[in-house]
């Protein structure tokens, strides 16, 4: 079975992206998959082999090598950002009708918008932080913010990952700066209420068949907050699994199958809370989790041990039977 391992992406993530796509490459069964390296890149879309480049043709995702024209069977998406956790390398995969790993283009672009994904949490009664919605050109009443959110708050662009243009104010002397932070990552922002306890990050995932948690891992930052030095330049301290209760690891686990499956999610995905007053109180799910040896969901496949290749077996195994909803 050729299977596309597909990296990279149009966004800072991209190096992050790229990580993971190394690791599904090695942990790939290969007497099962003939795995293809991937990049997809804002100015070339191509296969490497053998540190050549072979472009990628857009118009049925294939790719040329020797004359040979390769086609791939599925598409495993490790990108992170735009253009692949967003939706819209899926909507395009399901055009052309080539299976892919992970959630839908709707669950995609759904998840990546930030307000959105509270929105539709609200109606099934997930804590959460408050938030105020706002964007680029608004007038913004920095007093007025003060007084429904409290100091320190969060300035988050909306649709953005791995922590980037995230700023914690503490006092509005530092929101102007904070805006410009967040608004280059994204015209829309979201500033929410800060959460006080305990954050914590849970992958859940469709594996044979049922909503699994694989752990709870206890993420202490060295940093204000777990921004992306502290996610990526190993300044936190990731503790699997979490010094929870017995009693509040139930919560956490049952509150993260209900926030996987209230957004109709399948495939790999990381919830992080904030527990907070014994309540965890969601922050984001990330529906393409960082996958390098260091990020957190290999380390919590391995304390549920849980062999990487099952879980890409499993993967596979899933986006086999989807059917694009034209399809349908």
């Amino acid at each position: 079975m050729n299977v596309a391992v597909v990296m990279g992406g149009y966004s800072d993530e991209s190096v992050i992206s790229l990580r993971s796509g190394q690791l599904i490459l090695k942990q790939l069964d290969k007497t099962k998959y003939h795995a293809f390296e991937v990049h997809i890149l804002s100015d070339e879309w191509y296969s490497l082999i053998d540190a050549k480049k072979y472009p990628i043709n857009k118009a049925d995702f294939t790719v040329s090598i020797d004359d040979q024209i390769i086609k791939f069977d599925v598409a495993i998406n490790t990108i992170h950002g735009t253009p692949g956790e967003d939706g819209h390398m899926q909507a395009y995969w399901e055009l052309i009708d080539l299976p892919y790993s992970g959630c839908n283009y709707y669950q995609s672009s759904l998840t990546f918008n930030k307000r959105d994904t509270l929105s539709v949490l609200s109606k099934f009664s997930i804590p959460k932080a408050n938030s105020i919605y706002i964007s680029k050109g608004d007038v913004i009443d920095a007093n007025k913010i003060q007084s429904e959110l409290g100091l320190p708050f969060f300035v988050k662009p909306n649709q953005s990952g791995s922590s980037l243009g995230v700023s914690m104010v503490s006092t509005l002397d530092d929101l102007p700066k904070a805006l410009d932070f967040a608004f280059a990552e994204d015209n829309d922002i979201l500033i929410e209420s800060y959460l006080n306890g305990t954050e914590v990050s849970v992958g859940v995932l469709n594996y044979n068949g049922k909503t699994t948690v694989l752990g709870i891992t206890e993420i202490v930052s060295q940093n204000a907050f777990f921004d992306y030095e502290a996610k990526y330049l190993g300044k936190s301290n990731e503790i699997t699994p979490a010094r929870i209760s017995s009693e509040l690891e139930a919560l956490v686990i049952e509150t993260a199958k209900k926030v996987y499956e209230s957004l109709g999610m399948t495939g790999f995905s990381r919830t992080d809370f904030i527990i907070m007053d014994g309540i965890p109180h969601f922050i984001e799910i990330n529906t393409n989790p960082g996958l390098s040896p260091q990020s957190i969901f290999p380390q919590q496949a391995a304390h549920a041990n849980i062999a990487f290749s099952d879980l890409l077996d499993n993967e596979i195994k899933l986006a086999l039977q989807k059917k694009p909803i034209w399809k349908k």
